[in-house]
């Protein structure tokens, strides 16, 4: 998969993804408004700061926690042949989106698992974040942002498991990246529409519809992985993605 589409996919991905956003972040959004004032809550030009704000701290968290650990895998892939690696990535690319569409579904509550263990770390995080309560200024809500990033999430740690594949700090950023913004319209209009939102996307098909699309594309990058020739060319610190 060329590296452009990639992060095509990972933006489709966080869209798809994103009705698991209102379980996992709808309290957090209403605790961002819960210290503004009444005429800033009602008015969506003057909300609209601070939810700006505070998507992009989170989305800043992804980007650094995707370098962190492309940069990690980067070093381990540069020691398998060019072809070795793109192949892997493929396969681990492959299997995240599989993996997240049974969880987004229901038929499959592995990620969860991921969520109990990261809620370890969250013990220690989740106080520091309060700090920034109540939110009374569009900064406030950056820095609760870049906090409530690292809210054990599985859709969120299944990405991070993709950007594995990155090849390095520099993409593994930019697949977290094009996620969050994929993630960006559910928790924008959850600030704007949040009764209606939920009613809609905690529908069994609703979840369900969007948990077979990952599931299906996921399989035909799969599918691409078995059937296409991955010929040696680049080292493998080079593009992963890209198909002879």
């Amino acid at each position: 998969m060329p590296a452009d589409a990639t992060l095509v996919s990972a933006f489709l991905v966080g869209l798809l993804g994103s009705v698991h956003c209102l379980g996992m972040c709808g309290g957090i959004v209403g605790a961002l408004t819960l210290g503004l004032k009444d005429d800033i809550r009602r008015s969506p030009r003057a909300l609209l700061p601070y939810l700006a704000f505070y998507n992009a701290g989170r989305i800043a968290s992804y980007a650094v926690a995707g370098a962190l650990l492309g940069l990690v895998s980067g070093r381990l892939l540069a020691l398998l042949p060019a072809a070795g690696a793109r192949l892997t990535a493929a396969i681990l690319s492959g299997g995240f989106m599989i993996a997240l569409g049974l969880y987004l579904a229901g038929w499959w509550p592995g990620l969860s698992l991921l969520e109990r263990a990261g809620g370890k770390l969250w013990r220690y995080l989740e106080p520091l974040g309060r700090r920034f309560l109540p939110v009374d200024h569009p900064l406030k809500a950056g820095l609760l942002g870049l906090v409530w990033g690292w809210l054990p999430c599985g859709m969120v740690y299944a990405a991070l498991a993709w950007s594995l594949t990155a090849g390095g700090a520099g993409r593994g950023a930019l697949l977290m990246v094009a996620f969050g913004l994929g993630t960006l319209p559910m928790l924008l209009a959850m600030g704007a529409a949040a009764h209606g939102l939920a009613t809609f996307v905690r529908r069994p098909r609703v979840r369900q519809g969007a948990g077979v699309l990952l599931l299906l594309l996921g399989l035909y990058t799969l599918y691409t992985a078995a059937t296409r020739p991955w010929h040696e060319g680049r080292h493998a610190g080079g593009d992963y993605f890209r198909v002879a």
